[in-house]
């Protein structure tokens, strides 16, 4: 028979561990809610999309690079106030674009061998639609009224730094694909650009649906070029351009240009003047691996990493493009911005 001491003994033994199990069901609670909000006290995967308020206004979209588990996530902010309070979706994107009617979200799928998606994204943020992608991804770009997209992915390599890459770049039209730019007839300095070993990166589209402009590059030397998708042609405008972005006016385009002779390779931004054919060098000195976006007509934002063991942070700057004043912090912990001057529809 049992003695009450040794019944007491396993009863006060129980009820220590079910007490244990308890307490730390209850810590584990706290810290997957906790964990689920931004440093901004916004929910994350909780926040519903059509509630979303800066959407009604001017905004900026963006992945943000805010460590933790709101790290990569698509998120918005409002554009008079790109600094403040954010709201960050529960979607992971490596590059975004965005446009008051709709937004391409490029998105990677972790495994033993990461494959990556182009995502479309209604006015509300919501995905519709997706396309798997061949390679890693690098850029994506949106026309004015979302018709049009663009993408280009590493097919070989993860830099423009080095000789040795191959990009694909496809675009698309109202989900269509309209064809990938190494089948365009390409002209360089009159010439037909026949290299086998060309590649074509950063388009840029015109308002009206069928001019774009683009990096071409055979080997270390690159060109703006001038694309017609309805002609499926593409005339070099100048050298030494990489990932062009036209100003909402159209009437000028920044671009990133390669300093000669630079170990490692150094970029600097410059605008260059459509109509005059004048390129101004921006006041910020740094090195840019980007392609910028236009805050307005007078202003560009781009992404740069943090020196050091927060390289993997990467905050966005926004500088004058005439060359004039001193670049700033517009959005900190974040990358990949794009700005939509209307509400979503």
């Amino acid at each position: 028979m049992i003695s009450p001491p040794m019944i007491t003994t396993r009863l006060r033994i129980t009820l220590l561990v079910a007490i244990s199990v308890i307490a730390l069901g209850a810590a584990g609670i706290y810290l997957v809610q906790n964990s689920t909000r931004a440093v901004t006290g916004a929910p994350t995967e909780a926040t519903p999309v059509g509630s979303i308020p800066a959407l009604e206004g001017p905004h900026i979209v963006f992945r943000s690079s805010r460590l933790g588990p709101d790290y990569g996530k698509l998120a918005v902010v409002g554009a008079d106030d790109a600094a403040g309070p954010r709201t960050v979706l529960d979607l992971g994107c490596e590059r975004i674009y965005a446009t008051p009617g709709s937004s391409a979200c490029v998105a990677a799928k972790r495994g033993i061998v990461p494959s990556y998606r182009l995502i479309s994204l209604d006015d509300r943020l919501r995905p519709v639609a997706e396309e798997e992608l061949i390679g890693l991804p690098s850029r994506v770009r949106m026309s004015a009224d979302g018709a049009m997209v663009a993408t280009t992915t590493f097919v070989t390599g993860h830099s423009y730094a080095g000789s040795s890459f191959s990009t694909e770049t496809i675009v698309r039209h109202d989900g269509r694909r309209v064809g990938n730019l190494e089948e365009f007839a390409a002209v360089v300095d009159g010439r037909p650009m026949t290299a086998v070993n060309r590649n074509f990166w950063g388009v840029t589209f015109a308002a009206d649906d069928d001019t774009f402009y683009v990096t071409a590059a055979i080997a270390d030397s690159t060109w703006l070029m001038r694309g017609s998708v309805s002609k499926r042609t593409l005339t070099s405008i100048r050298g030494n351009v990489e990932c062009p972005s036209l100003s909402p006016d159209g009437t000028k385009i920044a671009y990133k240009k390669r300093l000669p002779q630079q170990v490692p390779v150094e970029w600097r931004i410059a605008v260059l003047d459509l109509a005059s054919g004048v390129e101004t060098m921006i006041a910020d000195d740094r090195s840019v691996d980007d392609q910028v976006e236009w805050l307005d007509n007078g202003h560009l934002l781009y992404a740069i990493p943090r020196p050091g063991d927060e390289a993997t942070v990467t905050d966005v700057w926004v500088t004058p493009a005439d060359g004039t004043g001193a670049a700033r912090i517009a959005i900190p912990e974040a990358g990949s911005p794009a700005v939509v001057r209307g509400g979503s529809r």
